[in-house]
C-alpha cells in the first residue's frame, strides 16, 4: 500500500488546513509542493482535469480537497485511507 500524497502549495490556506488536520490525526503522509514542480502539476492536472490545489491521492485514487470543509475532509480521509 502507498503513503498518502497531499500536493500542496505553501500559500493556499485550504492546503495548511489539510496539512493541520492530518498532522492532528497522526496520519503519516508525503507533501509535495506544486510551485517549481512541473511533474506533480502534470499529475494533478492529469488526474483533476485543471491545476487544483490541496489534492490527496493514495494508490491511484485521487481527492479534490479545494474550498476546504472539515465534513467532507474526512469522509474523503476515510474512503482513501480505508
Amino acid at each position: 500500500m502507498s503513503m498518502l500524497k497531499l500536493y500542496y502549495t505553501k500559500w493556499c490556506p485550504d492546503c495548511h488546513a489539510a496539512i493541520k488536520v492530518l498532522e492532528e490525526k497522526n496520519i503519516n503522509f508525503e507533501k509535495i509542493d506544486i510551485d517549481g514542480n512541473p511533474d506533480a502539476v502534470k499529475t494533478v492536472t492529469e488526474a483533476m482535469g485543471k491545476k487544483m490545489v490541496p489534492v490527496l491521492e493514495r494508490n491511484g485514487k485521487f481527492i479534490d480537497g479545494n474550498h476546504f470543509e472539515m465534513e467532507k475532509f474526512e469522509k474523503d480521509l476515510e474512503y482513501l485511507l480505508g
